[in-house]
């Protein structure tokens, strides 16, 4: 089998963006799932994502409740989990 059979059904995957906006400058853009992490805590105060502002440079830090986690998780984010599942 080569590469082009392999392959040939598939069809071009749209990548995933997320909308988010910075609380230090108010501005508004769209990220791709690379430029986002996400930490998932113990508990809803130790769960956030966070990503670096495109327009002012800012860290920003935000709380991510069940359903963020679940559209992150599903478009690709990167997760770190801070707690043990045992």
């Amino acid at each position: 089998m080569t590469v082009v059979s392999a392959f040939a059904g598939m069809r071009s995957v749209t990548p995933v963006v997320f909308r988010a906006g910075c609380p230090d400058c108010r501005g508004r853009f769209e990220l791709a799932a690379g430029a986002l992490r996400l930490a998932i805590g113990a508990t809803s105060r130790t769960t956030f994502y966070s990503f670096t502002c495109p327009e002012c440079g800012a860290a920003v830090r935000k709380p991510a409740g069940e359903r963020v986690v679940e559209l992150l998780t599903g478009g690709g984010v990167r997760t770190l989990r801070l707690h043990s599942t045992l």
